[in-house]
């Protein structure tokens, strides 16, 4: 049974900094892509980084040079270091599995003063 369980969500102020994980299980983790998706109330959900089995990453305009994606194969877990948040990258984050389609329960992180 495969599992995605995302953690490390939370309420920020701007310019704080927040580390999401997500940890998997019942699968070969590090032969995945893993991705890491947010959605705003209102809005399409939508990529905000990728990171493939050799460590090559993808990242979508809005987030370049604040936020960072990285993987721990030993530990089966992808994570995404957000820096800079601004109230605009309020939403419910998701970490999905990108070959198979799984994808997690989301955890929220809201960026507030």
């Amino acid at each position: 049974q495969v599992q995605l369980v995302e953690s490390g969500g939370g309420l920020v102020q701007p310019g704080g900094s927040l580390r999401l994980s997500c940890a998997a299980s019942g699968i070969r983790f590090s032969i995945y892509t893993m991705g890491w998706y947010r959605q705003a109330p209102g809005k399409q959900r939508e990529l905000v980084a990728r990171i493939g089995s050799s460590d090559s990453t993808v990242y979508a305009e809005s987030v370049k040079g604040r936020f960072t994606i990285s993987r721990d194969n030993a530990k089966n877990t992808v994570y995404l270091q957000m820096n800079s948040l601004k109230p605009e990258d309020t939403a419910v984050y998701y970490c999905k599995e990108e070959f198979l389609g799984f994808w997690g329960q989301g955890t929220q992180v809201t960026v507030s003063s």
